[in-house]
Formats: structure tokens, C-alpha cells, sequence
């Protein structure tokens, strides 16, 4: 384990993210090592303080280096690296919510995945990161890319509430929804989007199983199609294990997908994540990410790991 981040390990041992706050934070050290590091383009030193502070110091190293250097880090960054490792870099001095965005506008699975494995409260934040960067409206561009049922979706994550409901009343509603000729969308979308999670994973989903006599997953495939049925099957998903979904997202190995569940997730729940990949697949991702990547930017994805489990 890394000398600095043990320290600031045995200070906040109680998070179950890997990246937490450096204990011994002097961000003018930083800076002053950082400069030097792009000068000579020592990728090892900037690794070493930037996978080792977490996104508060870091924006505090931008803001340091701004007014030490009149020059903005990101922009230097750029400069003196390049590939792979300069856009894992570059994610990680994202200020907060903003590396969230990650992927939006790119694919569905993507949109879903971000929308379903965020608290409402945390919808907020996301919001007003994109609309800071970007001057955009986040709901406006969700309808300019996407459309009917999987735009209602998305939109109602967007918005997710938690309204008060009876178990059975809503398994009832959902099963009935699907007895016409065409499932109707609407009932999904409003319970699976209103409810908390011990609501629905353990009453409304599984008294739903119980009485169809089928998985909602194989429910969902029979009955939904399209852009709708992905959606609404990330989210169920999400709902019965958000750490074994993300899990799965991880084991494509997927350069992008990896990177963005890793730095999004590293300050929060990354090691719940990591269990439930090794319970997954029987490797660890710490393992797994040495089979897959190599390099510097190898050596960044593993700082964020951690450690083996």
C-alpha cells in the first residue's frame, strides 16, 4: 500500500470508497512538485498526488496551480501528456458531479446506468454540473436524444422521488399493466421511480416474481422492447444489487466504462463494487485490470483500485 495513502487510510477507514482526503494536504508542495513533474513529464510523481488526494484537494491543486503559475492545470496537462493515462488524469481533476457526466449523449446503457445508481439528491447536483458546463439543460437534452417510453424513463429518473406506497397494491398495478396486448410503460415507470429501494426490491419485485412465476428480468424481456426494455432492465437491476450491476459493467473491460465506474465511484463505494466483481467473476479486479490494460495507465487504474482482496 502506498505510504501516503495509508496514511490518510487509517483516518478515514470508515468510507467505503479507496480514494479518500490526504491527511497531510499541503496543496503549494503539490503544485511545486507538479510543475516540475509536467517540465520533465514524470508521470510516476503526478500519479502518486493525484491518485492519492481526493476531488476537494484536487480542486484546490487547480486553484493553487492557477494562481501560482497563471496557467490552468488542464491545459498543461493536455500539453505534456498524452492517450490514455492524460484523459484518466484529466477525469480525475473533473470537479465533482461533472465526472459523473461522463458518457452522457454517447450510449443508452451508459444514460441509464448513471441515472439509475444515483440518489435523487444527487440527480440535483448532476443537473447543475451539466448545466454549468456544458450551458445546457440536462432534462431538454435528454429529449433531444432519446424518445417515447425510454425518454419517460429517463426523464423520471431525472426526478426520482420516494412516494410513499403499498406493496401489494403496487404489485397489482404492475400486473395488471401487462395483461393487454401491449405491456403499458407508464405504471413501470412511475413505481419504479418513486419508490425506495427496500420497498421494491423486497416486496413490489419479488411479490411480483412470486406471482407470475417468472424473473422481472425475463418479464421484462417478454413484455418491453427497444431502447425501454434496456433501460428498465439496467434499472430493476439497480435496484436488486446497484454494486453486482456495476460489477457486471466492469467485467467487459471496456476502457471507458472502466475508467468512468472507477474514478465516479472511488470516493463512494468502490469497495463494495470490488467485492461484488470478485463474487462475480472469482478474480479481483485488481487482477483482472492487469490482464486487460498496461502502462501508465495501468499503474493509474490500480492506484484507484487500491489493493487486491
Amino acid at each position: 500500500m502506498d505510504s501516503e495513502y495509508s496514511d490518510s487510510y487509517d483516518m478515514y477507514w470508515g468510507t467505503l470508497g479507496t480514494v479518500r482526503p490526504y491527511s497531510n494536504f499541503y496543496p503549494d508542495r503539490d503544485v511545486t512538485e507538479i510543475v516540475t513533474a509536467l517540465e520533465n513529464k514524470d508521470t510516476v510523481t503526478l500519479l502518486r498526488i493525484l491518485t492519492n488526494r481526493n476531488n476537494a484537494q484536487r480542486q484546490v491543486i487547480a486553484q493553487v496551480f492557477q494562481a501560482l503559475t497563471h496557467k490552468d492545470i488542464i491545459t498543461a496537462l493536455k500539453k505534456a501528456l498524452s492517450g490514455d493515462l492524460e484523459l484518466l488524469l484529466l477525469e480525475l481533476l473533473m470537479p465533482p458531479w461533472s465526472m459523473k457526466l461522463t458518457g452522457l449523449g454517447t450510449d443508452e446503457e451508459t444514460l441509464a446506468e448513471i441515472l439509475s445508481t444515483r440518489s435523487g439528491k444527487q440527480l440535483q447536483s448532476i443537473s447543475a454540473a451539466y448545466k454549468e458546463m456544458y450551458k445546457k439543460d440536462l432534462e431538454k437534452e435528454i429529449e433531444s436524444e432519446t424518445s417515447n417510453d425510454f425518454e419517460k424513463l429517463l426523464k423520471a429518473l431525472l426526478h426520482k422521488g420516494c412516494v410513499a406506497g403499498v406493496v401489494q397494491t403496487d404489485i397489482e398495478t404492475l400486473s395488471a399493466s401487462l395483461k393487454g396486448k401491449k405491456a403499458e410503460a407508464g405504471q413501470w415507470i412511475d413505481i419504479l421511480t418513486s419508490r425506495d429501494v427496500e420497498h421494491l426490491d423486497n416486496g413490489v419485485l419479488m411479490g411480483l416474481e412470486l406471482e407470475l412465476g417468472q424473473t422481472v428480468d425475463q418479464i421484462i424481456e417478454k413484455r418491453f422492447s427497444g431502447d425501454f426494455r434496456l433501460g428498465l432492465k439496467v434499472l430493476v437491476q439497480c435496484i436488486q444489487n446497484r454494486d453486482a450491476y456495476l460489477a457486471t459493467r466492469l467485467k467487459t473491460m471496456k476502457k471507458e466504462i472502466v475508467q468512468r465506474i472507477m474514478v465516479s465511484h472511488s470516493e463512494e463505494d468502490l469497495l463494495c463494487i470490488r467485492a461484488a466483481f470478485i463474487k462475480l467473476t472469482g478474480t479481483s479486479l485488481y487482477t483482472t485490470l492487469q490482464n486487460h490494460f498496461k502502462g501508465d495507465y495501468l499503474k493509474a487504474l490500480l492506484a484507484i483500485c487500491r489493493s487486491e482482496d
